[in-house]
């Protein structure tokens, strides 16, 4: 017997618990019929026996070995022999159950209790497919899912409850107040609270043999902290328990906060090179699908390199007018990028559009039109801001290539611009469409964390370099860093970026000065066209964030990017100020960089993308930029969620400042897969702050109330008192209803 527990891995401990176990089995053999029949056997966990009573063990077993004797009745007793091998089965159950659920605690962070029954594990993995299970064992989808049953109870409910307990459907004393009162699992966020339970006794139960073990889920909070389940986790190690539930995230409850619209990013393919619409029943079905969860509207990138391939001032807006007319349709709004960039060959690039046939042409005579490295290698994925002022587009610089392409969309789509189903326009203005150099192009080895190399060895660039140069009277400045190494060398390891290196030195301020001034002045000249051509429509221009060394003294990557950002120099503030003159907002990509240590090492880099964030973010609220935003990383679960959420609502912020909009990138078939879109269904009424639906309809009532008080049948001819005409604003302030409903409304306030 021994040799046998051995084998399955049973504790002395173990042997003795099992041994009180099976000698309550024998002392039932003398038992009545009655109690034969009162529970059925259940499997146990973690060495234990689960069953609906200590008194009613094995009795099915028992029904089949106990014959009575047709004389006096009186049972026969089993032979001991059967009675060993009854003990010796039940202990290799039990040992195999306990190493099963140990794997379970140890691997899969299933924080199941002690004596714990199958039925706790079937309600942990209901739990974690997002699932309510109450205490009773009631279990039913979650709101996003379906509805609750009504009286809170199904016949076929699984319960770790006895059977003729009845059961509490109240949350126990004990948890209440932990987290804010009693709350579904729907409150907890499953990808990292796997089943933790609480486990109280049945105020109708006296008796220890038969308490009902009555599962709640708990959060952490003041009250949490005497408990001694909280903030551990059970696992069991040579048969002692450790206690081990890892901390539950606390959410912030959105409720009543500013509502920040959500755009959802279209796949980079929906029109072909042909300028026609892709798979149109396929993406209004997704459409449709985003309508139903209140999603604001769906951004779009017009590509340079299809509207105008083939030869100069000839534009084809085809397919991108059929998708904006399917938009319209759904009433859903519209952010449109005009990409001046080549797409394919990035993070995330899944099909490839190069710049136009005609300019690519060029480039082969001319290949100074494209951003070059120190070694003299081009990157034709955008033109080189060198040649913003120079006619080598065929007659036409590159602004003016820029100004007529902006025009032309403006003519094409002027419906939409009046229906004000175009909310915003961003304008690409460079790689990726970002306002940086390429300076970390991938197709030409660069690796991250490298710093990337600068970007200014083409002909044009090199002109202006020798012009600033002159103009200082250091002729012999006129050149690039010798010593910044190669795209993936570290700072430490380069004579221009270590600490006390050449970038802080005479020569290193003024050519930092240069690179970054070109940047800005090429922004600059984009963004004031664009406002000319798109009038009252708010523009927005993409700044990414290079987070890596940014801890270092010289912050070496951002200086390759164009951002004069060293430890002495606020680089960004210039960027804002240019930004807030010709009336531009900010979409910064940084939403989820809260959970990025998940794919990347930031110790190794020396980085810090909160400390860039912050940096960023405020330079741009101090001169009253309106700042958008996007994920630069796929993000399904509920921690990069949460992470944007806290960054577009900072809390407590006393000037109650937020983003203006943010871009979920992007629509595929993993977003609607349904774990995941319940995931953003959530995340997009946070977003929202959970009360824009209920104030639209109150809205809504409001001016019916006015139409109905003041007798007017005119619906579009309205008096309205001052008071009436603050609570209107507050209402479109707050975005709560469409402006084009607005625009032909004559309101006339009167005293």
């Amino acid at each position: 017997m021994a040799t046998e527990i051995q084998r399955f891995g049973a504790s002395e401990d173990d042997e003795d618990e099992m041994g009180m176990d099976v000698k309550e089995e024998d002392d039932d053999d003398d038992d009545d019929e009655e109690k034969n029949n009162e529970a059925t056997i259940m499997g146990g966990v973690d060495g234990g026996l689960a069953s609906s009573g200590n008194n009613t063990r094995f009795q099915q077993h028992q029904q089949y070995q106990e014959q009575p004797t047709p004389l006096s009745g009186a049972r026969r007793c089993r032979p001991v022999e059967e009675k060993e091998r009854t003990k010796i089965r039940e202990r290799q159950r039990r040992a195999v159950t306990a190493k099963i659920l140990a794997g379970l605690r140890r691997h899969g962070n299933y924080n199941l209790r002690v004596r714990a029954d199958i039925n706790d594990v079937i309600a942990a993995l209901a739990r974690e497919a997002g699932w309510v299970v109450l205490p009773d064992g009631t279990t039913f989808p979650s709101t996003s899912q379906g509805t609750r049953p009504a009286g809170g109870a199904s016949a076929t409910a699984l319960t770790s409850t006895s059977s003729h307990v009845p059961v509490q459907q109240t949350p126990p004393a004990s948890s209440r107040g932990i987290c804010s009162g009693y709350k579904s699992s729907m409150d907890y966020p499953s990808c990292d609270m796997k089943g933790a339970y609480v486990h109280t006794s049945s105020p109708y139960d006296g008796s220890s043999s038969s308490q009902s073990q009555t599962a709640a889920m708990v959060g952490t909070g003041a009250a949490a902290e005497n408990h001694p389940l909280i903030g551990s986790s059970m696992d069991a190690v040579d048969d002692k328990q450790v206690i081990d539930i890892p901390q539950k995230i606390q959410e912030r409850d959105f409720a009543g906060t500013p509502c920040v619209p959500v755009y959802v990013m279209l796949p980079l393919g929906v029109i072909n090179m042909k300028c026609e619409l892709i798979d149109h029943d396929g993406l209004l079905k997704q459409l449709r699908v985003l309508k139903s969860i209140n999603v604001d509207g769906v951004v779009v990138d017009c590509w340079w390199g299809i509207v105008e391939a083939h030869a100069p001032q000839e534009y084809n807006w085809s397919g991108y007018k059929r998708l904006f007319q399917i938009v319209r349709e759904l009433k859903l709004k519209l952010q449109v990028v005009l990409s001046f960039h080549e797409c394919g060959g990035n993070v995330g690039d899944d099909v490839c559009i190069p710049l136009p046939h005609w300019v690519a042409e060029i480039g082969r005579r001319n290949p100074d039109i494209f951003f070059t490295d120190r070694e003299g290698r081009r990157n034709p994925e955008c033109l080189s801001w060198g040649i913003d002022k120079e006619r080598v587009l065929r007659g036409r610089t590159a602004v003016e290539v820029y100004f007529d392409y902006m025009r032309s969309f403006r003519v094409e789509f002027d419906e939409f611009f009046d229906d004000g189903i175009i909310s915003m326009i961003e304008v690409g203005l460079g790689p990726c469409g970002e306002l940086r150099y390429p300076s970390n192009p991938v197709k030409h080895g660069w690796r991250y964390p490298g710093v990337g190399e600068f970007q200014c060895h083409d002909q044009y660039l090199l002109k202006s370099l020798r012009k600033a140069a002159e103009a200082r009277g250091h002729s012999f400045w006129a050149r690039g860093p010798d010593n910044a190494g190669s795209y993936n060398s570290r700072p430490h390891e380069t004579g221009f970026f270590c600490d006390g290196g050449d970038y802080d030195g005479y020569y290193g301020r003024f050519f930092l000065n240069w690179y970054s001034q070109v940047l800005l002045d090429h922004g600059a000249r984009v963004l004031s066209l664009a406002k000319l051509a798109f009038e009252s429509t708010r523009i927005a221009a993409k700044l990414s964030g290079i987070h890596w060394w940014y801890k270092t003294a010289s912050h070496a990557a951002e200086l390759t990017a164009g951002f004069y950002n060293s430890c002495n120099r606020d680089g960004y503030a210039a960027i804002m100020a240019m930004l807030k003159k010709h009336g531009a907002a900010l979409n910064f990509v940084c939403a989820e960089w809260g959970t990025l240590d998940h794919h990347v090492d930031f110790s190794e880099a020396v980085a810090d993308p909160d400390g860039l964030a912050w940096q960023v973010l405020n330079s741009a609220w101090d001169v009253c930029t309106p700042i958008a935003s996007e994920n630069a990383l796929p993000c399904h679960d509920r921690e990069s969620y949460n992470m944007i959420s806290e960054r577009a609502k900072p809390m407590n912020d006393p000037d109650g400042r937020h983003f203006c909009a943010f871009t979920y990138l992007r629509l595929g078939p993993l977003l609607m897969e349904r774990h995941n879109f319940m995931e953003f269904e959530r995340f997009v009424k946070r977003m929202h702050g959970n009360l824009r639906q209920s104030l639209s309809v109150l809205g809504k009532q409001f001016l019916i109330s006015i139409h109905r008080s003041k007798g007017v049948r005119d619906k579009h001819s309205l008096s309205l008192t001052a008071e009436d005409l603050c609570i209107l604003f507050r209402f479109l302030a707050e975005g709560l209803w469409e402006p084009c409903s607005l625009y032909k409304m004559r309101i006339h306030p009167c005293t």
